[in-house]
């Protein structure tokens, strides 16, 4: 397994850890949890980053994947 293939479920693992750990400490303090919430965003990004580059892997070194 390619190393970006390899990095995604291990990015989307830790950005779910961090926006649960956004609304646990929202609902502590009383405070609403956000509606726009960044570290799902953020994760997004990187996995879509990460598919984009074992695409690119993929393609360009074929014998290795």
């Amino acid at each position: 397994m390619c190393m970006f293939c390899a990095a995604i479920p291990t990015a989307a693992a830790a950005g779910l850890a961090l926006d649960s750990q956004q609304r646990k400490e929202a609902e502590k303090k009383g405070k609403p949890v956000p509606r726009i919430r960044p570290f799902l965003l953020l994760t997004a990004g990187v996995i879509f980053l990460l598919i984009l580059g074992s695409v690119f892997f993929h393609t360009r070194f074929p014998r290795f994947g």
